[in-house]
């Protein structure tokens, strides 16, 4: 262990040497057989075991900290920090801490509804005239419950409801939140894909609410719409949770896109992936071709073109799971497009805009994708009615260009 180190300095051999002698006669004889030290001729003795200790290790001395396998940041942790860093505030903060809480039961309740009975139709028909699953009336109930009592929701617009619902509980706050519970809900009773969606926005300018006031029921319905019919452009937060394999609640607050996985040893929200970015292209395309000869003369010439073999000899490969969360979330992760165009059975579209069709658009431009109804991008669309459908291309940057090269083209 012999080797200097700077301003490491030991007593001198002469101070060594009287130290040992005022030992006990006892100690002294032992200390007869001791071995003189190696370096009989130096005053300096360096310990390498203090150079050791005292040099950081070359990842630290670089500026890289290595990151330890067991560390793991949840969603609270991580929505506290984006707080701590002025990106949103401690209402927005609380809402999307109750929206996470809304789809963990959604998730029980999902993974045993063949065992407790929930699957199979309600027997009632919602708004826009489908038949409704006893878990979307439930899940509806749990969102609302859940943004009820975070005491910081101003208004509830729902897939469910038939108008927007204007939170009545003490210190209610402005916060506007669209959501459908259950998307995909057709695939409950065969145990696959569904998943939540929702969008935050803040007041309209054009509607302040107020509770108090003396309006009737009907001018309160009025100031709801008017509040709630804003553009995608508009959303402050928007995000969704895929119910499959994995429970993953994947958000973006304006500042790219972040992947959180339920643990279920822990019942916490794990990030898993971090501003995740879309690929440019991919040769991976999801439509409902079922309607293919409903669908636009254009359209289906893209389609055709997409089945031929490409320069590697390889047609697109095609992929449809009924579920629009499925399909958004496969295509952030590994790229493609994704169509539910109109046809002619269906003018305007089957999705709806505001709580469907603007949420994904806003997530997947955070990740660098395109979304586009055909002609205009999907976050510029202000919507008229609350339930308003649109049709939705979206996807990688490359494929949605390569779709309007063929919508654009003369007849």
């Amino acid at each position: 262990m012999a080797e200097a180190v700077p301003k490491l300095r030991w007593n001198s051999l002469s101070s060594a040497s009287h130290s040992i002698s005022r030992l006990s006669p006892t100690h002294g004889h032992r200390s007869s057989h001791l071995r003189p030290p190696i370096a009989t001729n130096s005053r300096e003795i360096r310990c390498k075991a203090v150079e050791i200790g005292s040099a950081a290790p070359p990842a630290v001395a670089a500026g890289r900290v290595k990151k330890n396998r067991y560390e793991m940041e949840n969603l609270t942790t991580w929505l506290l920090k984006q707080e701590q860093g002025g990106y949103i505030d401690t209402e927005l903060t609380i809402v999307l801490s109750s929206i996470s809480l809304a789809c963990k039961q959604i998730a029980s309740l999902l993974q045993r509804s063949n065992i407790i009975n929930l699957t199979g139709a309600q027997g009632t028909i919602n708004i826009q005239g489908e038949d409704q699953k006893k878990l979307d009336v439930i899940s509806n109930e749990l969102f609302c419950n859940c943004l009820r009592s975070s005491g910081r929701t101003g208004i509830i617009a729902s897939e469910e409801e038939d108008v927007p619902v204007a939170v009545e509980e003490t210190y209610s706050g402005n916060y506007i939140v669209v959501f459908d519970p259950i998307d995909g809900s057709a695939n409950i009773d065969t145990s696959l894909t569904t998943g939540s969606i929702f969008g935050i926005y803040g007041p309209d300018k054009q509607c302040i609410f107020d509770l108090d006031d003396d309006s009737t029921l009907d001018q309160e319905d009025e100031k709801c719409i008017v509040s709630v019919c804003q553009p995608g452009s508009n959303l402050l937060a928007a995000g969704y949770c895929l119910y499959s394999s994995s429970v993953v609640f994947t958000l973006s607050i304006g500042r790219g896109v972040y992947v959180f996985t339920l643990d279920p040893a822990y019942g916490e929200f794990v990030m898993t992936h971090e501003n995740i970015k879309i690929p440019t292209s991919k040769r991976i395309y999801s439509f409902n071709e079922g309607n293919y000869d409903l669908f636009d003369a254009k359209l289906q010439k893209y389609l055709d073109d997409l089945r031929k073999p490409g320069p590697d000899g390889k047609p697109y490969s095609g992929r449809y799971i009924g579920c629009l969360v499925g399909e958004i979330h496969r295509m952030l992760l590994v790229g493609g497009i994704y169509g539910n165009p109109d046809n002619k059975n269906s003018k305007n579209g089957n999705l709806r805009l505001l709580y469907e069709c603007a949420p994904m658009s806003y997530l997947v431009e955070q990740a660098g994708g395109k979304a586009i109804d055909g002609h205009q991008r999907i976050l510029d669309i202000k919507p008229d009615k609350i339930h308003q459908r649109t049709p939705i291309f979206i996807g990688s940057p490359d494929e949605i260009d390569k779709l309007v090269q063929y919508l654009s083209e003369d007849s």
